[in-house]
């Protein structure tokens, strides 16, 4: 079964925010980083923005954070990072499709994203809509009923 199903995004935002409500900013954004941690499983991970861009956490690549996402374009050319950052200041949530790189298959990909605004943050995680979710059984059909 591949990752078309995008409300486990949405599901993993909400995880985020209650870790974030019950630890606070330091504590949380610390579970955000770690790559052994429950906010990291095959393709889904959290990644968290401050509303001018700059990477607060991310799952997947450490180094990211602390660097300045605004000007950052999928590899179609579309600015998807200042799109969910001018969305998230105006709605406080939403989702956006973009490209990127699939770290599990290393071929960019198209990515369904859901993100949510927290106090002065954003909250993000994304799915492949490609890509086979290794926490979902393969569904084989034999052609039988």
């Amino acid at each position: 079964m591949t990752s078309r199903n995008p409300t486990k995004a949405e599901e993993w935002v909400g995880r985020a925010k209650a870790r974030y409500a019950e630890v606070g900013k330091d504590i949380a954004m610390a579970e955000f980083n770690n790559p052994s941690g429950q906010f990291i499983q095959a393709q889904h991970y959290i990644w968290v923005l401050d509303l001018e861009a700059n990477m607060l956490a991310h799952g997947m690549n450490f180094y990211f954070v602390g660097l300045n996402f605004i000007h950052i374009m999928d590899s179609n050319g579309k600015k998807f990072v200042k799109e969910i950052v001018d969305t998230a200041k105006t709605k406080g949530s939403g989702w956006i499709d973009y490209t990127w790189m699939d770290p599990i298959s290393k071929k960019t990909q198209p990515k369904t994203l859901y993100f949510e605004k927290v106090d002065d943050m954003i909250f993000c995680c994304g799915t492949y809509r490609e890509t086979q979710d290794p926490t979902q059984p393969e569904l084989i059909w034999d052609g039988v009923l």
